[in-house]
């Protein structure tokens, strides 16, 4: 059982990353002593378990193979009381980095939303939607009474982390489902504000509403390819596959499972950009079955497809046009 458990451990961590490193570390071990407990020739206590489950967020219950109901999820800045958007931003990219630290890697992606990172394209919508986000989801009170303004408000630093984990994502292979709704959410945003007078002139209106479309085009020209590449780049960076299902019945909860070098992982949203992991086997087994029962009966449109991509998006874009 403590073989098990110091596999599923290597399993959750990078293959150029060293087991016995980072549990020496962790317990402040020396190598021997290490390399004893990883080979079940002296037991770990009860504290060192606990040291290593709350570093890779492991439960009890799959230490012990229990068969219960439980399942364990790792909330990040659950504890915190306020999380700047600039940390959150941080904490994202943090994640995809470690996704690509991995040889084998996939990302599916079930999407009620506009995968936040897609902001993050063009500058002129990537600060319309981080305001939107302090000011609202944050709830920052510095907020209370401003309005929207590109030139007050550029948000330089969350565009440029936006902009890295825009890098990251297009680095890592995924299978993503949408949905005719997947863009509703951020349209009704623009609507808000434009009704509400949130907006400070009419021309930032536009110039965000053209970003919208523009964001659209690229995401579009990269279904078209079946490829992920940054915006503006050439085909020679066109290199991840990108494959992008439709389904018109199911409304999907923004649930994002990972597959790495055959160790899973599954995210689930929560609090609008709050997120919940678990590496839980039953759970990430059983998300990852009904994913791809969705794909079955959904209509690729990415690398084939062209009428109905081109429908699909033209729906998106009579969204953004119905506002102006």
């Amino acid at each position: 059982m403590q073989q098990a458990f110091f596999n599923t451990v290597k399993n959750s961590i990078p293959p150029n990353v060293s087991l016995v490193d980072v549990v020496a570390d962790l317990l402040n071990l020396s190598f021997d002593s290490v390399y004893r407990r990883i080979r079940g020739e002296k037991p770990i206590t009860m504290n060192e378990l606990k040291t290593l489950c709350d570093h890779f967020h492991l439960s009890v219950d799959q230490v012990l193979q229990l068969q219960s109901d439980s399942v364990v999820f790792h909330a990040p800045d659950i504890n915190t009381t306020t999380v700047s958007i600039e940390e959150y931003l941080t904490g994202v990219l943090k994640q995809f980095k470690y996704f690509n630290a991995f040889t084998n890697k996939q990302m599916l992606y079930l999407c009620k939303d506009l995968p936040m990172w897609h902001f993050y394209s063009y500058p002129e919508i990537a600060s319309f939607k981080t305001f939107c986000w302090i000011k609202t989801i944050f709830n920052d009170p510095e907020y209370q009474n401003k309005k929207f303004s590109l030139a007050e408000f550029p948000f330089h630093n969350c565009y440029q982390l936006g902009q890295q984990i825009l890098m990251e994502y297009s680095h890592l292979p995924s299978v993503e489902l949408w949905n005719y709704e997947s863009f509703t959410s951020s349209i009704k945003q623009v609507e808000y504000y434009r009704d509400a007078g949130l907006f400070s002139n009419k021309e930032d209106f536009k110039i965000v509403l053209d970003a919208f479309d523009k964001t659209l085009d690229h995401i579009q020209h990269q279904a078209e390819r079946g490829r992920k590449f940054m915006p503006g780049a050439t085909e020679l960076a066109y290199k991840q596959p990108f494959q992008l299902y439709v389904n018109e019945v199911v409304l999907g909860n923004n649930t994002i499972m990972v597959e790495l070098d055959g160790s899973h992982l599954c995210f689930l949203n929560y609090n609008f950009l709050n997120y919940l992991m678990t590496n839980d086997h039953r759970f990430t087994s059983r998300s990852h079955a009904i994913f791809q029962n969705l794909v079955s009966r959904s209509t690729i449109i990415s690398g084939t497809g062209e009428k109905y991509r081109n429908n699909f998006f033209s729906h998106l874009h009579e969204k953004v046009a119905a506002l102006r």
